[in-house]
């Protein structure tokens, strides 16, 4: 099968576009209003960008009424936003945080985890994430949709400071990540967490390349 989906009509029940790019990481992202209203969000369109200096990127769909998403807001007034990561553990946690509330709602409170103060970043950080990335706002580059919620906010961010818990550190000095289960998302209503890995080497590569592709210090 195959559709243009620009004009036709996907011959599936479900569309195969949001399951074809999978697993995609998920941005659970916290920030703080200017009124001092702590905000809690997963994104799916979530990536790293280049790690000289580690930028960050996420991606938010406007609601449906054409509001801009409160994450997307609070980065731009506030110029922070905070990574958490989101692991199977914290799973009915990240759920609940996707639920449109009100501006006013503390979405930590409503999500019931615990607000650790950051270092640089005014808003808080999930303290039962075992890794956060506090993020300097860079800029926002806007994508026109076809309807309202097809309208998209990229966000832009450095980041610029790390934390990392030590439980999941491996003697060798690598993160755990069979142990911390990282969550993804795929189509539909699906998740899936990490709880296998393996390792591939490029054949041919110099050892300066291996080094910048382990991220070895």
């Amino acid at each position: 099968m195959h559709y243009d989906p620009r004009s036709e009509t996907c011959p599936l029940p479900y569309s195969p576009f949001k399951s074809c790019t999978v697993p995609r990481p998920i941005g659970w992202l916290s920030t703080i209003s200017k009124d001092g209203v702590a905000n809690l969000a997963p994104y799916s369109q979530w990536q790293n960008l280049t790690f000289d200096p580690p930028l960050v990127m996420f991606a938010a769909n406007q609601l449906s009424s054409g509001a801009r998403k409160h994450t997307v807001v609070n980065a731009e007034e506030t110029g922070w936003f905070v990574w958490n990561m989101a692991t199977y553990d914290l799973r009915e946690a990240v759920n609940l945080s996707a639920m449109e509330v009100a501006a006013d709602v503390d979405e930590f409170d409503h999500a019931g985890v615990t607000a650790a103060p950051c270092v640089d970043a005014p808003g808080p950080r999930v303290a039962e994430s075992p890794a956060q990335f506090e993020c300097k706002y860079l800029s926002t580059h806007r994508l026109r949709g076809s309807s309202n919620h097809g309208w998209v906010d990229v966000v832009y961010g450095e980041v610029v400071r790390i934390h990392v818990q030590d439980e999941v550190v491996t003697s060798e000095g690598k993160l755990d990540i069979p142990r911390i289960r990282p969550l993804a998302r795929l189509g539909y209503y699906d998740y899936t967490s990490v709880t296998e890995t393996f390792e591939m080497k490029i054949p041919g590569t110099n050892e300066m390349t291996n080094v910048g592709l382990e991220g070895k210090q």
